[in-house]
C-alpha cells in the first residue's frame, strides 16, 4: 500500500491511543503480575515502557495468491486453464467492493472506525480486564485495523509453516538418531505435511485464542502496530487491505473470492443479505461457512450443526447481528433489514478452478506445465521455493498449448485407445511440437487423470509425453523411430541415399564405436525384420521407406555408434531420465532407448526446422501479480545440422509417409508435405512420429507398465498396434489445417548421387591379405570351401561376386586353393603341338576330335574342350578340336579316345 498524509485528528488519536492505552495496559498488566503494586506509578511507568519498546514497524508482506494458468482460445482469447493455490484470493481494489460490504462489516467490527486512531480504548480495556480476569480465550475489541495487524501475522506465519516443520522434524529425526545411534531418518512428504498443517493450525489459534497475560501480550504488540499502520496508510487503505487479506473458511480468503464461492458474484455485486453474511463469517470462518452441507460442528450430542438441514442456523444469527448493527448504525432502511432478515441463507457454491483436474480435457499438459514451474530452476533454487511460487505467488502463466489442436487430440486418442488394458497400465498419447519455436501445441493422452487414485490402472498423474523431469515418466522402447540419427550421421559422413548396400538379413560381426569400445556380436545373434523379411541389396532411401533392421545394420557397420549417439544428443534426445542415450549395440540402432515422445517429436521437428533444433517449452510468458515480466526457463533454437543433410533427411523420409510407405496410413494426404518414420519395440510399444515444416506429432500407443501384445489386442474393432496411424491421421489433419506447412527444401544433389563401390581382385592373395584388402574396401568377407586351382595351396583361387562395380558392403566369399588345379592353355597349330602343351600343362588324358573341311589347306587345331583358361583338376581329359580336308587320311587324327596311345593313325 502506498503511504498517505494524515488528518490531524487521525495523528492526535493515534498519539492519545498510545498514551491512553499504555497506561491502561500498564496497570493491568501489573495487576496480572504483582497485584500489590497495580496502583503504584512505577508499574504503570514500566507498563508504558514495556509497550513502547515492543516493535512497532510491522512490513505488509505481499499476500498469497493463486497461480493462474492460462491457454488461448481459438480466437486468440487468454482463458484460464487452472489455478494452483494454499489460499483462494482474488484482490480487488477499493471501489470493486460493493458499499454494503463495507457497511456490514464496520458496523459489526468497528463501528468506530472512522474515529479513532488504531485502537478502541474501550473495547481494548474491556477485553484486557475480561482475559486478566481468566478468560479462556482472547476477547474481542480489536478494531479493523488490528484484525488486519493480526492476519498479516498469521499469513507470514503460515506462509514459514513449510520451513519450521522441516526444521522441527529434522532436529527431532537427529535427536532421535543420536539417542539410538543410528543413522538419522530424514522425514517424509506426508510427515511434512502433516507437520505444516498442524504449525498452520497454530498460527491461527496463537493468534486468536492465547489466554492470561500471553493475551494480554499479544494485544498490545497488535496495538503498537495498528498505531504505527494508521500512521502510513489511509483508513481505507487498511479497510481494504483487510478484505482482501481475511479468511472466510477453509481456503478461501479474501472478500472477492468469498463472493464468487459463496453466492457466484463478484465482490462488487453483493447485496446486503449476502454483505451480511460474509461480515458475520469473519469472527469464526470455519464454523460460519455454509459451504458444508453436513454441518461445520457438532454438539455434545454429535448432532450435526449449522447445516443445509438447519438452514445454516449459527450463521444465520450471526448475519441477523450484522443486520442489527448496520439497522442500528442507519447504514440500511427497516424495510431492507427486515426482508434480508427473514429471507433464508441460499448459498450458490460455485467451486474455483484448481490443480490440474479442474483442466478438463488438458490435464495432463496442465500438469507438464506444473511439473516445469516446480522442477525448473528458473522458478526458485529449492523444489520448496518453486512449490510455494507456484501455489502462493500469484503467476499469470501464459502457456502454449492450442486449445483447439488439444481437443482434436484428445478426442482422437480417446476415441481409439482405451484408458486400460487387461487391468494394466495401458498407454497412449498425441503431442504436438512447433519446430520453428519449440512450443508445445498439444498433450492428449489416453488415461483419467488422478493425483489420489494409484489401485485403478485407468488413471494416471503421470505425463507419457514427457520425462521424469517435467511429467514424472521414464520414456518409452521407441523402436525404428530411432533410426533417424543413423540416416543423419549416413548423410553428415557424405554418403548418399541412393548408395547400394547389402540389406539382406545376415550375422553382424562388429560395430565400431569410438565413445565406449567397439561391440562385438560374441553370442552369433542374427536380428531379424519385421515380418521375419529376407531383406535386400537397397538403399537407404529404400530402407528408410521400409524401415528396414538388416539395411540400417548395414549402414551402421560403416559408420561410429558414437556419432549415432551424438546426433541423437545434439537433437534433444535424451533417456527418459535425462541421462545420454546409449548407442552401444546393434539392438539400440533400432531403439531400445527409452525417450519421450515430446523429445522425439522435437527431433523430427528438427529435421524439418532445416537443422535448426528448438528445445520444447510450454510456457509463452510469466508474469507477477503486479503485471511485470518474470524470468522465463532458458529454451534455445541453434543450428545442429548442416541444412543439405536436414533437407536429405527430410526428402528420405518424406518416402516413409509417401505411398508404399511404413507411415503411409498415417499421412491424412491433404497436400501437406509430411516426413516421420514407423517403430515398434517387442510388439509391446509401437510409434509413428511426423512432421510437416509447421507442426511436428509424436503418437505413442503402448505399454506404460505391462507386457500386452499391442498386435493381438483390439478395442472398438481395431487392432491396436493400428492407433498409431489413425490417432497421426486425424491429429495430423487438424495441425495442418491450423498452420499449413510448406514444402520441404530439395536434396542435396550429392547425397542423393547414385554410388556403386569398386570390388577389387583378391585372387591369389593370401586369406588374411585377401580378408584384410576387403575389408578396408568396406566389404564382409565369408570364407568359402577349398577349390581346384592351379593357385598355390591356400591363396585366393575364386571369388564372389568377382571384381567390378558391385552395392557397397556386399558380402564377399573367398574360396582358397587346394593346389590341384590347373588351367587348360590355349592351344593352336598341329594336334601333336597342342597335345605337347598340353602335357606340358600338366595334362595327362588327352584325345583328339577332327571335324573335315575340304577347304582346309591341312590340319590344324580349332581349340579344346574344357575351353582355355578353364581350371579344371589336371586329371581332367582334354579333348583337342581340329579341322581337317581328310579326317580319315593319313593326316587326321580321328577320334582316338586312348590319350595314352601316341598313334593317330
Amino acid at each position: 500500500m502506498p503511504g498517505t498524509k494524515r488528518t490531524a485528528s487521525g495523528v492526535l488519536g493515534g498519539l492519545a491511543g498510545i498514551i491512553g492505552l499504555s497506561a491502561v495496559a500498564g496497570i493491568l498488566i501489573s495487576a496480572t503480575v504483582t497485584p500489590a503494586i497495580a496502583l503504584s506509578g512505577n508499574a504503570a511507568s514500566s507498563a508504558i515502557t514495556l509497550f513502547d519498546n515492543l516493535p512497532s514497524v510491522l512490513e505488509i508482506d505481499e499476500l498469497m495468491l493463486p497461480t493462474t494458468i492460462y491457454a488461448k482460445d481459438s480466437e486468440g482469447n487468454d482463458k484460464v486453464l487452472t489455478q494452483f493455490y494454499d489460499q483462494n484470493r482474488s484482490p480487488v481494489e477499493y471501489d470493486e467492493v460493493a458499499p454494503a460490504m463495507y457497511d456490514a462489516v464496520l458496523s459489526s467490527e468497528d463501528p468506530r472506525y472512522y474515529q479513532h486512531g488504531g485502537v478502541d480504548l474501550i473495547g481494548t480495556s474491556r477485553a484486557l480486564l475480561s482475559n486478566i480476569q481468566g478468560g479462556g480465550e482472547t476477547q474481542g475489541g480489536s478494531t479493523i485495523s488490528q484484525q488486519y495487524v493480526k492476519n498479516i501475522l498469521v499469513q507470514r506465519c503460515e506462509a514459514d509453516a513449510n520451513d519450521q516443520a522441516r526444521t522441527e522434524l529434522n532436529a527431532a529425526a537427529e535427536a532421535a538418531a543420536e539417542e539410538s545411534g543410528e543413522d538419522v531418518v530424514a522425514p517424509t512428504g506426508d510427515e511434512l505435511i502433516a507437520k505444516s498443517e498442524e504449525i498452520k493450525i497454530n498460527c491461527w489459534s496463537e493468534a486468536t485464542t492465547a489466554a492470561g497475560s500471553d493475551g494480554i501480550e499479544r494485544k498490545l504488540q497488535e496495538m503498537r502496530y495498528a498505531i504505527a499502520l494508521e500512521q502510513k496508510y489511509s483508513k481505507n487503505e487498511i479497510l481494504l487491505g483487510y478484505l482482501n487479506i481475511a479468511n472466510f473458511g477453509g481456503t478461501t480468503y479474501g472478500i472477492d473470492a468469498a463472493a464468487k464461492y459463496y453466492f457466484g458474484v463478484s465482490a462488487a455485486d453483493l447485496d446486503y443479505a449476502q454483505a451480511a453474511t460474509l461480515a458475520g463469517m469473519v469472527q469464526n470462518p470455519n464454523t460460519y461457512r455454509i459451504d458444508m452441507k453436513g454441518g461445520t460442528i457438532t454438539n455434545s450430542e454429535g448432532v450435526a450443526l449449522n447445516s443445509e438441514e438447519d438452514g445454516y442456523a449459527l450463521t444465520k444469527q450471526r448475519q441477523q447481528y450484522v443486520l442489527d448493527r448496520m439497522l442500528e448504525d442507519g447504514k440500511i432502511t427497516q424495510e431492507q433489514h427486515d426482508e434480508a432478515y427473514e429471507a433464508p441463507i441460499v448459498p450458490n457454491i460455485t467451486t474455483p478452478k484448481t490443480g490440474c483436474t479442474a483442466a478438463t480435457g488438458a490435464e495432463y499438459f496442465c500438469q507438464y506445465v506444473r511439473y516445469v514451474i516446480e522442477a525448473d530452476p528458473a522458478f526458485g533454487e529449492t523444489d520448496e521455493e518453486r512449490t510455494e511460487l507456484l501455489r502462493r505467488g500469484g503467476l499469470n502463466v501464459y502457456t502454449t498449448l492450442d486449445w483447439e489442436l488439444q481437443n482434436a487430440a484428445q478426442q482422437s486418442v480417446s476415441t481409439w485407445t482405451p484408458t486400460s488394458l487387461d487391468n494394466t497400465k495401458f498407454g497412449a498419447v498425441a503431442t504436438n511440437v512447433e519446430p520453428s519455436t519449440g512450443r508445445i501445441l498439444s498433450i492428449a493422452q489416453n488415461t483419467k487423470f488422478s493425483e489420489s487414485i494409484t489401485d485403478d490402472p485407468s488413471y494416471s498423474s503421470i505425463v507419457y509425453a514427457g520425462d521424469t523431469e517435467f511429467g514424472g515418466s521414464a520414456g518409452f522402447s521407441v523402436g525404428s523411430t530411432f533410426k533417424i540419427f543413423t540416416l543423419i550421421d549416413w548423410l553428415e559422413q557424405g554418403r548418399s541415399v541412393n548408395e547400394v548396400l547389402n540389406g539382406q538379413v545376415r550375422e553382424i560381426d562388429s560395430l565400431t564405436n569410438s565413445c565406449g569400445g567397439d561391440w562385438v556380436n560374441f553370442g552369433g545373434d542374427t536380428i531379424l525384420n519385421f515380418n521375419k523379411q529376407s531383406g535386400y541389396v537397397g538403399t537407404p532411401m529404400s530402407f528408410t521407406r521400409d524401415s528396414l533392421n538388416s539395411g540400417f545394420f548395414a549402414m551402421a557397420e560403416q559408420l561410429d555408434l558414437c556419432d549415432i549417439k551424438n546426433d541423437a544428443t545434439k537433437m534433444g534426445v535424451t533417456l527418459g531420465n535425462g541421462n545420454e542415450v546409449k548407442v552401444d549395440t546393434q539392438f539400440s540402432i533400432i531403439g531400445s532407448n527409452a525417450v519421450s515422445p515430446i523429445a522425439m517429436a522435437s527431433a523430427y521437428g528438427t529435421v524439418a526446422n532445416n537443422g535448426i533444433y528448438c528445445e520444447p517449452r510450454a510456457i509463452d510468458k510469466v508474469t507477477d501479480s503486479n503485471g511485470n515480466d518474470v524470468a522465463l526457463p532458458e529454451r534455445t533454437c541453434e543450428q545442429v545440422l548442416d541444412p543439405a543433410v536436414a533437407a536429405t533427411a527430410a526428402y528420405a523420409l518424406e518416402g516413409v509417409m509417401a505411398y508404399g510407405g511404413t507411415g503411409a496410413s498415417g499421412n491424412p494426404f491433404d497436400g501437406t508435405a509430411m516426413l516421420g518414420k514407423t517403430g515398434t519395440h517387442e510388439n509391446l510399444q509401437t510409434w509413428l512420429v511426423s512432421s510437416s515444416t509447421a507442426v511436428a506429432t509424436a503418437v505413442w500407443v503402448g505399454n506404460a507398465d505391462g507386457k500386452a501384445d499391442v498386435f493381438n489386442a483390439w478395442y472398438d474393432g481395431y487392432q491396436l498396434s493400428q492407433a498409431r496411424y489413425l490417432i497421426t491421421k486425424d491429429v495430423a489433419s487438424v495441425a495442418n489445417r491450423l498452420y499449413p506447412g510448406s514444402a520441404f527444401p530439395a536434396p542435396d544433389s550429392n547425397l542423393t548421387r547414385t554410388v556403386y563401390t569398386t570390388l577389387p581382385s583378391v585372387v591369389g592373395m593370401s586369406i588374411d591379405e585377401a580378408t584384410s584388402t576387403l575389408k578396408a574396401a568396406g566389404f564382409t568377407v565369408r570364407v568359402g570351401g577349398e577349390v581346384d586351382s592351379s593357385e598355390a595351396e591356400g591363396l585366393v583361387a575364386e571369388q564372389s561376386p568377382g571384381a567390378g562395380r558391385v552395392a557397397g558392403g556386399s558380402v564377399v566369399t573367398i574360396s582358397p586353393s587346394n593346389g590341384q588345379g590347373a588351367t587348360v592353355p590355349n592351344v593352336s597349330g598341329s594336334v601333336s603341338n597342342a597335345e605337347s602343351a598340353l602335357r606340358a600343362a600338366g595334362f595327362g588324358r588327352i584325345s583328339s576330335s577332327c571335324s573335315e573341311d575340304e577347304n582346309a589347306s591341312g590340319e590344324s587345331v580349332t581349340g579344346t574342350s574344357p575351353a582355355a583358361g578353364e581350371a579344371v583338376t589336371k586329371n581332367t581329359s582334354i579333348t583337342i578340336n581340329y579341322v581337317s580336308p581328310d579326317c580319315d587320311g593319313d593326316g587326321g587324327g580321328g577320334n582316338d579316345d586312348d590319350d595314352d596311345d601316341d598313334d593317330n593313325g
